[in-house]
């Protein structure tokens, strides 16, 4: 396995969703923003779960259960973060768990969360 194109797919990939996440949020999608900003963070660790073990990375979408499989350590805003993302994640396609849509200001706010947080990660690897 060349571990430099697989850290490379999963950071390029992360980018893409950033940039997804953008464009809804931008055009008032919400909860579809704001699980592509799930999308970019869980891409993100995966990238250093390649970095740590030189394996492919779990095909898990818990953001917690993915850190602890790196060597990061977040900050307690950014633990905030994953917890709050993980409300939008997949489980968010099925009727029984459909997450309210947050209001234009906190899906804001989430979304330069996740960029910061984004952009931490791409730095550390």
């Amino acid at each position: 396995m060349d571990i430099k194109k697989q850290i490379e797919y999963w950071i390029n990939t992360a980018d893409d969703g950033l940039n997804t996440a953008e464009l809804l949020i931008a055009n008032k999608k919400y909860l579809h923003g704001l699980f592509f900003c799930h999308l970019c963070i869980e891409k993100g660790l995966k990238a250093h779960i390649v970095r740590c073990t030189n394996q492919i990375p779990p095909k898990l979408h818990s953001l917690s259960r993915l850190l602890t499989k790196t060597d990061l350590k977040l900050s307690d805003d950014d633990m905030k973060l994953t917890d709050t993302l993980m409300i939008y994640q997949l489980e968010g396609r099925y009727p029984e768990y459909y997450p309210i849509a947050p209001s234009p200001d906190i899906s804001d706010k989430i979304l330069i969360e996740t960029k910061s947080l984004f952009l931490c990660l791409k730095n550390k690897l």
